[in-house]
């Protein structure tokens, strides 16, 4: 198959571009050329500005694209516009993120979306990112009607991530001693390991599957606990973990899912934050590699890293202070 994918350097282009090359397919990478430039030296690569400067795309035919980098709906539109001429299939990455709210468990894929009293704004936030993705599948199917395929992630997790959400965890509970972990340890949570995601994506563009799919997991009920125990067990850690509650996080300005990752407040508002339903996914033959072998490659990546990387999420000092102030509570 011949194949473009827009992005296709950073994180789950990346993983994609190395699944289809083992799948045996032809891969032709769009990007500016400014992430890991030296990647995949026998693809094929064209450059350009998918704000401005698609001409590279120009008179060319592949059979399916993905989009792996489409926040801006004007964006994903020029492109898509573009491409409806030149492949047969889009893949657009969309996110989770797009529902208008999380007030109840189950969330499927006709749960309504989030809007924008302004439709034309373009600056990512955390209230804008999620309607600006929904708008972006908007744009890929009145554009494409009928032949495009909306994946919605949810955090995905494991080798190259860029944001640290997950990584921090393995990675801070392998160091030991006392552990700050936020709100219980029956506190739900999901995640997809890149490659998984990777490796389905191009199985259902290979189908030419078309609609929308929430994607993440696992297929079973994973909880904070049984995630920090793992990478415990597998760190070989004498770490400690202690349970804050949200209320005590709340009052001392901790800042979820950025500060202290993987966790928000169990308000009524967030309750099926972590409780989406992927069953479609599932059904369409979505499926998972053991934790504890995301947990250990994340691990071995991680080590991988320069010294010197500046790594997200909870400052050795705030833990510190932090865990100082719950005991003197």
């Amino acid at each position: 198959m011949k194949l473009l994918i827009l992005g296709g350097t950073v994180f789950l282009g990346r993983h994609l571009v190395e699944a289809a090359l083992a799948a045996g397919h032809q891969v032709t990478l769009f990007n500016r050329g400014q992430h890991n430039a030296e990647l995949f030296p026998q693809v094929e690569k064209l450059r350009g500005n998918r704000d401005g400067d698609l001409s590279a795309l120009q008179g060319r035919q592949w059979e399916a694209v993905i989009d792996t980098c489409g926040y801006v709906p004007r964006i994903v539109k020029s492109s898509a516009e573009l491409l409806a001429n030149l492949t047969r299939h889009y893949t657009f990455i969309s996110s989770i993120s797009v529902y208008g709210d999380y007030k109840t468990l189950n969330i499927d894929e006709t749960y309504p979306v989030g809007t924008l009293k302004d439709e034309t704004i373009e600056q990512i936030t955390g209230e804008s990112y999620g309607p600006l993705k929904a708008l972006c599948e908007q744009a890929a199917e009145k554009a494409m009607p009928g032949r495009v395929l909306n994946i919605r992630p949810g955090l995905i997790v494991g080798p190259h991530d860029p944001t640290d959400r997950f990584t921090y965890w393995p990675v801070r509970i392998a160091k030991g001693g006392e552990v700050l972990a936020p709100c219980r340890p029956e506190y739900p949570t999901q995640i997809i390991d890149v490659r998984d995601l990777a490796q389905w994506t191009l199985k259902m563009v290979e189908k030419e599957k078309t609609g929308v799919y929430n994607a993440t997991g696992p297929n079973y009920e994973l909880t904070l606990g049984k995630l920090f125990d793992g990478c415990k067990v597998l760190s070989k850690s004498d770490a400690r973990f202690v349970w804050m509650n949200d209320k005590f996080l709340t009052e001392n300005k901790v800042t979820p899912w950025t500060e202290v990752t993987l966790w928000v407040p169990e308000a009524s508002d967030n309750v099926g934050f972590s409780a989406v339903n992927c069953q479609k996914a599932f059904s369409a033959s979505l499926a998972f590699r053991p934790l504890a072998d995301t947990i250990r490659d994340t691990l071995a990546w991680d080590a991988s890293r320069p010294s010197d990387t500046q790594r997200r999420g909870l400052k050795p000092e705030r833990e510190g202070e932090l865990l100082q102030a719950w005991k003197k509570r």
